[in-house]
């Protein structure tokens, strides 16, 4: 999710109202999971940082 802080996630909204469902799964990335670039899987980082930091 790479929405401005304070912003609504619609995925996140939808998986928490989805989760629910046994036939419904949801796959959460890491930044190991990239293999493009390196500088993809600094940002992916970054945006894991500022959720734990923040509690998102």
């Amino acid at each position: 999710v790479d929405l401005p802080k304070g912003k609504k996630s619609g995925l996140r909204e939808a998986e928490r109202i989805l989760k629910r469902i046994p036939d419904v799964a949801f796959i959460h990335f890491q930044e190991g999971d990239v293999v493009r670039h390196s500088l993809v899987q600094k940002i992916i980082a970054a945006y894991a940082k500022e959720e734990a930091d923040h509690g998102y």
